[in-house]
């Protein structure tokens, strides 16, 4: 019952028709959404579709979980504000595209405001699209990925939804997906009917007919657990979203407003390429004062020495002295 709600409360909370809480952790949540991208091509008979688009401002999971799922990764260049350069997407968009791989707002905590536009060319190509839920944090109550117009996410429970970030884990990678790939999710599958809950496994069928892009039950992309996840965290997260209620409206304004705190109280001492409104975290380039000779590493070293986690370093791969 509380895996079945829990899923029915992140549907709810981000646009998408059904989620499954099988996958781990948010790497092991981009694999199986890829594997339900792929069975998707694969049960329309589309099986020249073997490329995924990545943003070059992508987590490296990103490229890493879809080599992983076979696929080949494509790069798109970013614009001088850091969010995807349109037109380098069109000219990478043909037939053989699976989807795209996209972070909104995307690493350097910068909304991509050309995300509708981005969301038709995709699907105009036949593609579709993949949202990386670990910047959901200043979306949570405030927007919702499928409005946005994408297909399949992950969400890091771990990180959104009251588990500490960190410290080695557990983790937790929900996948959610849009209407017409519901029976590509994994196995098992909890449905609720006659005041019953039930575990039910789909048969893993893949047709050859074209299915006019509705995926038949039973057209599940496989297992990607043993069993269904990991249950603490899935508590966790249900008891959050329970306890916050309408609150949870909140949860995005308020990781935005303090990122931007940070980010002003910060400014003076550190250097800030992209200098903007950030949504729930930034990136500065190392010290203002380049001369002192001090790097990234030193700073998250020294603040490791004063008991204070250190952010994460040199990633994004845009600036030399990354810190997040």
């Amino acid at each position: 019952a509380i895996y079945y709600h829990t899923a029915r409360a992140l549907s709810e909370l981000t646009g998408l028709a059904d989620f499954t809480l099988t996958p781990f952790a948010g790497a092991h949540g981009e694999l199986t959404g890829l594997m339900v991208m792929r069975q998707y091509h694969l049960l329309r008979g589309d099986t020249k579709r073997t490329r995924v688009i990545v943003p070059n401002s992508a987590h490296g999971t990103n490229p890493a979980s879809a080599a992983v799922c076979g696929l080949e990764i494509v790069e798109v260049k970013s614009t001088a504000n850091g969010t995807v350069d349109t037109n380098d997407l069109k000219g990478l968009l043909d037939d053989t595209i699976a989807g795209i791989m996209m972070t909104n707002p995307n690493t350097l905590g910068i909304y991509e405001t050309q995300v509708v536009e981005i969301a038709q060319l995709v699907h105009d190509a036949g593609g579709l699209l993949y949202y990386d839920g670990a910047n959901l944090n200043p979306m949570l109550g405030a927007s919702r990925p499928g409005d946005m117009g994408f297909d399949i996410m992950h969400i890091n429970l771990h990180k959104t939804f009251s588990t500490p970030h960190g410290g080695g884990g557990p983790g937790s990678g929900p996948v959610g997906v849009a209407a017409h790939l519901v029976d590509c999710l994994p196995n098992p599958r909890v449905t609720f009917a006659d005041g019953k809950y039930r575990i039910e496994n789909g048969k893993l069928k893949i047709e050859s007919s074209h299915l006019d892009g509705n995926c038949q039950f039973g057209n599940s992309c496989g297992r990607v657990a043993a069993f269904m996840g990991n249950f603490g965290v899935v508590m966790k997260a249900y008891t959050y979203i329970l306890s916050l209620g309408k609150d949870i409206k909140h949860v995005g304004p308020i990781a935005t407003l303090n990122a931007n705190y940070v980010k002003e109280s910060l400014r003076d001492a550190y250097y800030l390429p992209i200098d903007t409104v950030c949504k729930h975290e930034f990136v500065f380039d190392g010290l203002a004062d380049k001369s002192t000779g001090v790097t990234t590493l030193d700073i998250a070293k020294r603040l490791l020495d004063y008991g204070y986690h250190a952010p994460t370093i040199y990633f994004p791969l845009l600036f030399h002295q990354s810190i997040m």
